[in-house]
């Protein structure tokens, strides 16, 4: 039988937040405002900082998995009760849990200290990390991979194993990357001091080393690493959480990691908010309507899914606000008893969500946070019964139902 949908929750309330706050507050579905609390989180590299399903690896496959990770919540006096403790990610390099506020410097971190033992990789990532134009970082590789070219097709002619530093192109594409200076003196160039015809002093160039001549299949080999390379992102923590039936399912207090406005952003907020009459007393054109819809959609970064079951049991987990409902379709499949059955997950109204169509959560209104319905494929189960088998009563996977929590 499917479950009728519960009403998903408005908007956040940004016009009533507190001067000086900037935090926002989110309205729960009785209309009760709750003010988003600041997280003090302590984290610590201790094992007893994060608690994980007992044999959570079983289900996903490995301890680094998206959906693994649990996050200690803080237990502050006086505090509401967050519906998740904010928004964490895993290292790629390191594997350590990162808060939202650490995670880019946490990454550069750990990029530098790869140098030690890898400078060629390390100059390779920091070349697609550390700088965001990534239009300005392929023609700056491209650039590099057109010197490596050269010579490799031309070895014995010295003018291509020379770069000249002052050199206009080299300027505008490539020392302006930073990592570009340690690629090339991680590959074997060297920077000399060479002179120049018809010019008093000398200029600095790169100069292939010898060594690094002789070993052509090497740099051919950094040329690909370099064109391949992609930036090092950590990986969202899905923070699966399962509760046991409640009244509260709809209810999202959530922390401001969910929001994506600064204190000033929240300023304007309010003040467009106050406009609101007015606005919508105006005759609008499309144009004017959609654009108002992508300034709603890129207000938040993440959201927070709940999914209830035919047993009343939510599941519950973190996803970036731009992800496809595909990856909420795999988030409940790799939970399921019976993973092979088709299932159907529904919004608002009963409204089904394709795991087909290539829609993201927040062009589906699914942003902050949204409750949805899980529906087994009821001609599926028919077939099922009529060929006198019966499916599991458990719906989730034991490990999962082992650490079911009371939501509050």
């Amino acid at each position: 039988m499917r479950h009728r949908w519960q009403q998903q929750q408005p908007w956040p309330d940004l016009s009533r937040s507190s001067p000086g706050l900037g935090a926002p507050r989110h309205r729960t579905s009785s209309g009760t405002r709750v003010t988003c609390t600041v997280l003090g989180l302590q984290w610590g590299e201790a094992s007893g900082v994060r608690k994980e399903l007992p044999a959570e690896a079983s289900v996903s496959g490995s301890s680094q998995a998206s959906g693994t990770n649990m996050i200690a919540e803080p237990k502050e006096e006086g505090s509401t009760h967050l519906a998740a403790p904010g928004v964490y990610f895993t290292c790629p390099l390191t594997g350590a849990i990162l808060r939202k506020d650490q995670r880019d410097t946490r990454i550069k971190e750990a990029i530098l200290s790869h140098f030690s033992t890898d400078p060629v990789a390390a100059s390779i990532m920091k070349i697609h990390t550390f700088n965001k134009d990534r239009d300005r970082v392929k023609l700056g590789v491209d650039t590099i991979a057109k010197y490596l070219d050269n010579i490799h097709l031309h070895p014995e002619e010295e003018k291509y194993r020379k770069i000249k530093l002052q050199n206009k192109v080299f300027q505008e594409r490539i020392n302006c990357l930073e990592g570009a200076h340690e690629f090339f003196e991680a590959i074997g160039f060297q920077k000399t001091l060479l002179p120049v015809p018809d010019q008093e002093g000398p200029e600095e160039f790169y100069v292939l080393s010898e060594a690094a001549l002789a070993k052509p299949e090497s740099l051919e080999r950094h040329k690909e690493q370099l064109l391949c390379g992609e930036p090092v992102r950590a990986t969202l923590i899905r923070q699966r959480r399962v509760f046991r039936p409640s009244p509260m399912a709809s209810q999202f207090d959530l922390p401001p990691d969910f929001f994506n406005l600064t204190t000033e952003e929240a300023k304007r907020e309010q003040k467009l908010r106050s406009e609101a009459v007015e606005r919508l007393s105006m005759l609008r054109t499309k144009a004017m309507r959609e654009k108002e819809e992508q300034r709603e959609m890129r207000k938040y970064t993440y959201t927070l899914l709940r999914v209830r079951l035919p047993d009343g049991c939510l599941l519950q987990g973190t996803f970036y606000a731009r992800e496809r409902v595909a990856a909420l379709y795999s988030f409940v499949r790799e939970a399921l008893q019976n993973d092979w059955l088709p299932f159907e997950l529904l919004a608002s109204c009963g409204q089904k969500l394709s795991e087909d169509e290539n829609l993201a959560f927040n062009e589906c209104g699914l942003v902050p946070s949204a409750l949805l319905t899980f529906s087994w494929d009821m001609a599926v189960l028919e077939d099922i019964k009529a060929a006198g088998a019966k499916p599991d009563s458990s719906i989730l996977k034991p490990e999962l139902l082992l650490a079911i929590e009371k939501l509050s």
